[in-house]
């Protein structure tokens, strides 16, 4: 599915609890601290094919001129998509970033950046999603597509 604004989360498939509560706890699920905790990404929604995260508006992620800094929504927009590729699979693969392209439309100014993240096509391998970030509003901030390879985790003793 390739959407042309922000899209209706019902345009996907709803998950069984069991895999929603999957997801409950993140982006902190693997235990310890980490750069979308650090940044303060909060899951949302989480369907077949897509999710919903936010980052809330603080002081410390401005950049100079006041509005929300790129490198967060940049953060938001790579991290959005994870649930949704990984929602496909019984145990949580191992995704890799291979391409992360942004167009910034506007800024975030005193406002929560929301993201939707989908998947529009998945290979063997290889997953591609596209991803949108808007303010409360609903005004459109950033537009993404994204690239990840998706292998099985590998036995960690």
């Amino acid at each position: 599915m390739t959407f042309t604004g922000i899209p209706n989360p019902t345009d996907f498939a709803a998950l069984p609890s069991e895999a929603t509560e999957k997801w409950g706890t993140f982006p902190g699920h693997m235990g310890g601290a980490n750069f979308a905790q650090l940044v303060g990404l909060q899951l949302e929604e989480v369907r077949a094919d897509y999710a919903r995260m936010r980052v809330p508006w603080r002081p410390e992620i401005r950049q100079p001129a006041g509005m929300m800094h790129g490198g967060a929504l940049a953060t938001l927009v790579d991290t959005v998509v994870v649930p949704a590729i990984a929602c496909a699979y019984e145990q949580v693969p191992v995704m890799l970033t291979l391409n992360l392209s942004l167009s910034y439309l506007g800024g975030i100014l005193d406002s929560d950046a929301i993201a939707h993240g989908w998947v529009t096509r998945r290979g063997r391998s290889i997953v591609f999603c596209e991803a949108v970030v808007a303010d409360e509003s609903g005004n459109l901030a950033v537009r993404g597509t994204l690239t990840y390879k998706v292998s099985t985790p590998r036995p960690t003793n």
